[in-house]
């Protein structure tokens, strides 16, 4: 086990490296005219210009501007085109609503999901497993936004039994945060829970005419402990590798839609507003955040696996 966790996390580290490399290039071929005008400012004199344009490299080959853009990320000194801002500071600010969201709606569309899928599993062909399968495509084939606008509209602004957006510190007060999130948080879960319950409905239907599990049932074991023990803890493999990705997508900007349409002032709200602005340091740290905290999660889910399933390790 422990030399497939070091393989793994070499792995990871090499992977990091390509991302940062492409995710450089990629940004480096935006036709946003000379950074080091938008660096320095439309103020900026033809010397501030020359040195700003000295300090990021931008006069040197681009495998030099490469290695001092990632100095300046991994340090904490890449500073916005538009509004003259540390972009991590700004990222620490918007975090912690990042975060709430993403840990809130993912307790609830995994929660959710597994419990849908198991029903419609054990209820296979019946009406409760129909009923589900329609509520499930209906949730996968509605876009956030406008899940996120009926919320407010009806449950904000008619009935007026939630906030109408905005997000409210934890530390300040947690009626206050529990209540501003909830409808983001089911908002953001509707289409996961759909997608989670259909694969969790196919995998146990399909692990439920194993051997082993026709085994353990001969030797006289409870039906319940059966699809605990057996069934549902072998189908929710590929569970858990759709939720250690979904939920690394959500941190590193997945929920772009979802905190744009509640003003939650989170890193997807920021990255969005940065793309409006075409302001490139933001943008570029937060894909390389996102794609980093994705393979991270990824790395994590396979130390998962391994530790459910001894043959993945080989």
């Amino acid at each position: 086990m422990l030399r497939f966790i070091v393989r793994r996390l070499i792995s990871v580290v090499f992977v990091l490296i390509a991302i940062s490399i492409l995710t450089f290039l990629i940004f480096q071929a935006i036709p946003n005219g000379d950074p080091a005008l938008r660096l320095a400012g439309r103020l900026a004199t033809p010397q501030q210009v020359q040195d700003v344009r000295e300090q990021w490299g931008f006069d040197k080959p681009i495998y030099v501007q490469y290695f001092k853009t990632m100095d300046k990320v991994l340090t904490g000194q890449v500073i916005s085109y538009t509004q003259q801002l540390n972009v991590l500071d700004e990222i620490k600010r918007g975090l912690p609503v990042t975060l709430s969201l993403a840990i809130g709606a993912g307790i609830i569309w995994l929660g959710l999901g597994i419990l849908f899928g198991l029903l419609s599993a054990m209820s296979a062909g019946g009406l409760l497993d129909r009923s589900l399968t329609v509520v499930a495509l209906i949730g996968v084939s509605t876009p956030v936004f406008l899940i996120g606008a009926l919320m407010l509209y009806y449950l904000g602004y008619k009935a007026q039994v939630f906030p109408l957006g905005g997000y409210v510190k934890f530390t300040d007060s947690p009626w206050g945060w529990f209540t501003h999130l909830l409808m983001p948080w089911f908002a953001l879960s509707v289409l996961f829970i759909g997608v989670y319950s259909r694969v969790l409905r196919s995998t146990i239907l399909d692990t439920i005419n194993e051997d082993y599990v026709r085994a353990a049932r001969a030797k006289g074991i409870t039906e319940r402990r059966v699809m605990v023990r057996h069934v549902l803890r072998n189908s929710l493999i590929p569970v858990i590798s759709l939720f250690g990705l979904d939920f690394a997508a959500v941190i590193g900007g997945g929920a772009i839609l979802t905190e744009s349409v509640f003003n939650l002032n989170g890193v997807g709200q920021y990255a969005a507003e940065s793309i409006g602005r075409l302001d490139v340091p933001p943008i570029l740290v937060i894909t390389m955040i996102g794609a980093a905290t994705v393979v991270i999660f990824s790395a994590i889910v396979d130390i998962v696996y391994a530790l459910l399933d001894p043959r993945i390790r080989l």
